[in-house]
């Protein structure tokens, strides 16, 4: 895992995903991030990590275009200016990371016997609240109205 610290940029694939993304049509950069989430979000089988490191730093970009959402790392991140996203990304955006969390994912297995694992999946999290800040609700009703 060619990777140097928790943040999005901060490994060789999303470096190189910046890198297309620089190297993309300015017109081009939405479709190449709106793709790169649809694969990781739409993977239904074992997830392997460099899709899941790209999706991560896709959803970083859209991330630090919401309120509350941090700039990314000036030194890794694309060096042109990423457009304004649409928001009907950001539910995208959230489906990718929760299957980048997910059990069958290559990433979240590498980071979950790593030494800085915990705060990677707490990075992931925030990021995910940021794209996504209604609060989650889990099962069903407390009671019958």
């Amino acid at each position: 895992m060619g990777t140097w610290d928790i943040g999005p940029f901060e490994n060789d694939i999303a470096a190189d995903f910046a890198n297309d993304l620089d190297g993309a049509a300015k017109g081009e950069r939405q479709t190449l991030i709106r793709r790169v989430l649809m694969r990781t979000a739409g993977n239904q089988d074992y997830l392997e990590a460099p899709d899941a490191e790209e999706a991560v730093a896709a959803a970083a970009l859209l991330a630090a275009q919401c309120p509350g959402g941090r700039t990314v790392s000036p030194h890794y991140e694309p060096d042109e200016p990423v457009p304004s996203l649409p928001t009907d990304l950001s539910r995208l955006a959230v489906e990718a990371l929760d299957r980048v969390l997910a059990d069958e994912s290559e990433l979240s297995e590498l980071w979950g016997v790593a030494e800085d694992g915990r705060r990677w999946r707490d990075s992931i999290r925030q990021m995910r609240q940021v794209l996504d800040p209604t609060p989650q609700t889990h099962g069903g009703a407390l009671f019958e109205v």
